[in-house]
């Protein structure tokens, strides 16, 4: 299985729909697609339809009570889209796991060895703190949806030099796939100049697909539906689709078949 943890420590930049929206495209194409929300807002959860009632299990038990993987896994609506949803207790997580031995290895350890699904996307919350130290952890690869905005390339760089912390002491074969420009707006000068800059910065490492601003992509959440299936033929639904053809050209060669 191949994991891909989606993560930018601003909030509001798209983190959430991207990994829904990436998710349920990777699904439709044929991969057997795994979902973990691991950010105690639960709004990937929420935005696949299910229910905090239905949330018996979550990622709070795997990472905390070592709960085996299997027994967290909820399938969704979407065909070949499973999930592991989150919950409140997740917020208190990082405090629980402080004095606990191989902290950052609890989600590492949960996944090894998982081959029901092709992918995984980790959907991270918006802090670069315990819990997506342990997705940077467990990841093979890292997603970074970046809003084409000022601000966000700051962020950015201090994204980056915590992977080449997590690369240093957790796991040397971290890497970055992509870069994914989100809340892009044409109409707006300073979108296109952000845009240029990263591109000139990180070359080959952003993603040719951009994700634009989009009324349908803000209102599918609250639908409990995916963009592609609120509207498959929205401008953010097309944006996610190529976003996952371009997605699975990057992937190893021994996986493109899946």
């Amino acid at each position: 299985m191949i994991t891909i943890a989606i993560a930018n420590q601003k909030g509001g930049v798209g983190k959430t729909t991207t990994a829904i929206n990436i998710a349920t495209a990777m699904a439709a194409t044929g991969w057997k697609t795994l979902l973990l929300d691991l950010d105690p807002q639960g709004n990937a959860s929420t935005g696949l339809g299910i229910e905090v009632e239905a949330r018996v299990r979550s990622s709070y038990d795997i990472l905390v009570d070592q709960v085996a993987l299997h027994e967290c896994i909820l399938p969704t609506n979407i065909p070949n889209l499973d999930i592991i949803p989150a919950t409140v207790d997740l917020s208190g997580a990082e405090v629980e796991l402080v004095s606990v031995e191989d902290r950052t290895a609890r989600l590492r350890d949960a996944l090894a060895g998982h081959t029901a699904h092709d992918i995984c996307f980790i959907d991270c919350p918006p802090s670069l703190g315990l819990l997506t130290l342990n997705a940077l952890g467990a990841a093979d690869t890292l997603m970074v949806p970046l809003q084409c905005e000022f601000f966000a390339l700051e962020g950015l760089s201090q994204l980056l030099l915590t992977v080449e912390r997590v690369q240093q002491r957790f796991n040397p074969d971290l890497g970055i796939i992509g870069i994914v420009l989100t809340m892009f707006d044409r109409r707006n000068r300073l979108t296109d100049q952000v845009a240029d800059d990263v591109r000139d910065c990180l070359a080959g490492l952003v993603f040719e697909s951009v994700i634009p601003r989009n009324v349908r992509l803000s209102e599918a959440p609250s639908h409990g539906l995916p963009a592609l299936v609120y509207d498959h033929s929205c401008a953010g639904s097309r944006a996610y689709i190529a976003l996952a053809r371009e997605l699975i050209g990057r992937l190893p060669e021994q996986r493109k078949a899946a």
